[in-house]
C-alpha cells in the first residue's frame, strides 16, 4: 500500500469509528501527507502510523499528560518518539489517558472516558488507553505508550494487542512527563509481535539525557532455551481472577506443551506482596515529586481519583520509603531465585474487564486489583510481554504476560511468538555471530554450550571453498577446521550463532588445545568468528574435507576413524 493510501485510510478510520475521545490532539491529514513525502521508502518504518500517548512529547504538538492546565509545547520529541520518525515513522497525534498516567482504567481524563474499541460499555483500560484503541480500531499501526503499573499491558491485553514493556532503562524516558521516575517505561502496542518488536527495537538505545538510560549488557541472552520451560502460578494465587478470566488462563496453560513450552507451577505470592507496594507503600511519594505540587494549585480539569492518589503520596515518610526500597531490593532476590531453571513466568495479565460503570462505582478497588499481576514488574525490574492467550468463553479477548528477569527481553520475545504460533523476530541485535562446524552443532554433545550462554540460532551456512576439515580423534570426537588457499578445500557445512560479547569470551577461555577461535570466511563472502585447530593437529589427523561437514561424516562414520 502507498504511504498517502494508508494515511487516507487512517483518516478515513477516525471518521467511521466515532470516537473522538481517543485523541487529545489529532494532526490534520495535509500535515501527515506532507510528512509521508520526505520519508525513505527503505526505512524500516517507512509509513507506520503512531498514535503516541499524551504524557510522552513530541515537537510543536502540546504536551497535556490529561490536564490542560498543565499543558505545554516542546520544541524537541522524545527521544523514543524521534528514533520511530527517523526511521520512517509518522505520529498521527497525541492519544487520551488516564491522567498523568495514574490508573489502569482510561477512564480519568477530562477528555473522556475512553471506550473499549469493540464494546464501549467497558473500559479501554490504562493508562495508555488511547494509544491501545487507536491500534485495536485499526488507526494506528504503533501505540506508544508509559507502563509504570501495567499500563501498556492491560489495554492490550483487552484489545487482543501484544505489548511490549522492556526492562527498566533500555527505552529512554527522555521527553516523557513522569509519574514515577524510577519505574517508568515506554512501551508499545502493535496487533502483531513482529510490529511491536521492531518499534522497541528501534527505540531502545542508551541516551545520554536519560540518567536512567541503560545499554543491553555485554552477556545479554540473545534467545530462550530450544524447549523453553516457564513457571505458572498455583492456584490460590489466581484467587483475584474473574471467573471468566481464570478459566481462559487454564485453558492457555493446558496449551503451553502443545507449543513446545515446560511449565511447573510455583507460588508467586512473594512477588504478588511486592506489588502493593507501588500504590500502598511509601513508593507513591514517586508520584508526589513528578506531579505533586502542580495538582496542589487545585486545577480545574484535574480528576478528583487522581488528584487524591498524588496528594496522599505526600504523607509518607522518608524513613518508610527507605523501608520500602530495602523490601524491594529483597524482593529482587526472592524474582531470581524463584525463576531460577526457568526461563520466564506465564501470567494472566490482568483480573477482569470491568464496564466503565463498575469502575466509576468504585474506582479505586477496581484499579487496584486490575493491577495484580502488572505491579509488581517494574519494581523488580523486569520485562514482560502481553500478548493475546484463549479467549474467554464468550470469545472476548484474554491476554498473558511473558515475564523475565531484566535484560531478558529477548527470551520474552521467543517464548512470546511461540504463545502466538509466530515467527520469534529479533530484538535484541547486539552480540557476535559464531560459526560452528562440530561438536557444538545441534544434536552434538556440546551444543549446550551455545544454548546455556543464551546463544541465538541464525541459520545453516557454507564456508568457502578454502578450508579443510580433519578429524581430530579426541573423546568426545570432534573436528577441525583449517583455512588453506582459496579453492583448494572444499565448502564446510556448519551452523551461524550469535552470541553476547560475554558469551564468546567464556566460550574462548574455554576451549581445549589444540582448538581455537578465528575470523572464517562464508560461502556468501562474510566473514564470522568461527572455530579452527592448529596446523599441526590438521597435519596429524584423518582429512574428512570430502564429507563436506562433521554431520555428514559422523552419519557415515558413526565410530572415530
Amino acid at each position: 500500500m502507498q504511504l498517502h493510501d494508508r494515511i487516507r485510510q487512517a483518516y478515513a478510520r477516525i471518521a467511521e469509528v466515532d470516537r473522538p475521545e481517543v485523541w487529545i490532539t489529532l494532526r490534520s491529514e495535509a500535515d501527515v501527507l506532507a510528512d509521508a513525502d520526505l520519508v525513505d521508502a527503505s526505512l524500516p518504518l517507512a509509513g507506520m502510523l503512531v498514535a503516541v500517548k499524551d504524557n510522552v512529547d513530541v515537537a510543536g504538538l502540546p504536551t497535556t499528560a490529561a490536564c490542560p492546565e498543565f499543558s505545554y509545547v516542546p520544541e524537541v520529541s522524545a527521544t523514543a518518539v524521534a528514533r520511530l520518525v527517523e526511521q520512517g515513522a509518522l505520529i498521527l497525534g497525541k492519544t487520551n489517558l488516564d491522567q498523568f498516567a495514574t490508573g489502569l482504567v482510561g477512564t480519568r481524563s477530562p477528555y473522556g472516558a475512553v471506550r473499549c474499541a469493540w464494546d464501549p460499555e467497558r473500559v479501554s483500560g490504562g493508562s495508555s488507553s488511547g494509544s491501545a484503541v487507536a491500534v485495536a480500531l485499526g488507526i494506528a499501526d504503533i501505540g506508544i505508550g508509559t507502563d509504570t503499573a501495567g499500563s501498556g499491558r492491560v489495554p492490550a491485553s483487552f484489545h487482543g494487542l501484544v505489548g511490549i514493556k522492556t526492562t527498566l532503562g533500555v527505552v529512554p524516558t527522555t521527553g516523557v512527563v513522569p509519574a514515577c521516575v524510577d519505574y517508568d517505561c515506554v512501551t508499545v502496542m502493535a496487533a502483531d509481535l513482529d510490529t511491536a518488536t521492531l518499534a522497541t527495537r528501534v527505540m531502545a538505545g542508551f541516551d545520554e539525557a536519560d540518567p536512567r538510560s541503560r545499554s543491553w549488557p555485554v552477556d545479554v541472552r540473545l534467545a530462550a532455551s530450544p524447549t523453553p520451560r516457564v513457571a505458572v502460578p498455583r492456584a490460590e494465587d489466581l484467587a483475584a481472577l474473574s471467573p471468566e478470566y481464570r478459566d481462559a488462563f487454564d485453558r492457555t496453560v493446558a496449551g503451553l506443551r502443545v507449543r513446545g513450552i515446560e511449565y511447573d507451577t510455583v507460588d508467586i505470592s512473594p512477588l504478588l506482596d511486592i506489588a502493593t507496594l507501588l500504590y500502598d507503600g511509601a513508593i507513591v511519594a514517586q508520584r508526589y515529586s513528578a506531579v505533586g505540587e502542580f495538582l496542589a494549585s487545585s486545577p480545574a480539569s484535574a480528576d478528583p481519583t487522581v488528584a487524591r492518589i498524588v496528594s496522599g503520596a505526600a504523607e509518607p515518610s522518608a524513613h518508610r520509603y527507605v523501608d520500602d526500597l530495602s523490601t524491594i531490593a529483597a524482593g529482587k532476590r526472592i524474582a531470581v531465585a524463584l525463576l531460577d531453571g526457568y526461563d520466564a513466568l506465564v501470567l494472566p495479565t490482568t483480573t477482569e474487564h470491568p464496564t466503565i460503570a463498575a469502575v466509576q462505582a468504585d474506582p479505586l478497588a477496581v484499579n487496584r486489583r486490575m493491577g495484580t499481576f502488572t505491579n509488581f514488574c517494574n519494581l523488580l525490574d523486569m520485562a514482560a510481554v502481553a500478548v493475546p492467550g484463549e479467549p474467554t468463553g464468550a470469545g472476548d479477548p484474554f491476554g498473558v504476560m511473558v515475564v523475565v528477569p531484566g535484560f531478558h527481553d529477548q527470551v520474552a520475545v521467543d517464548i512470546a511468538a511461540a504463545l502466538t504460533s509466530a515467527p520469534a523476530p529479533v530484538l535484541v541485535a547486539e552480540g557476535i555471530d559464531v560459526l560452528v562446524v562440530g561438536a557444538h552443532l545441534k544434536g552434538f554433545p556440546v551444543h549446550h554450550q551455545l544454548t546455556d550462554r543464551g546463544a541465538r540460532f541464525l541459520g545453516d551456512v557454507l564456508t568457502s571453498d578454502a578450508y579443510r576439515l580433519v578429524d581430530l580423534g579426541t573423546t568426545p570426537p570432534k573436528p577441525g577446521l583449517v583455512r588453506h588457499a582459496s579453492g583448494t578445500g572444499a565448502a564446510i557445512a556448519g551452523e551461524l550463532y550469535r552470541m553476547s560479547a560475554a558469551g564468546v569470551g567464556t566460550f574462548l577461555a574455554g576451549l581445549p588445545v589444540p582448538m581455537g577461535l578465528t575470523s572464517v570466511e562464508l560461502s556468501d563472502g562474510r566473514w564470522v568468528t568461527g572455530f579452527c585447530c592448529s596446523y599441526e593437529a590438521a597435519d596429524a589427523a584423518v582429512d574428512i574435507t570430502k564429507f563436506g561437514g562433521w554431520r555428514a561424516y559422523r552419519e557415515r562414520t558413526p565410530a572415530p576413524v
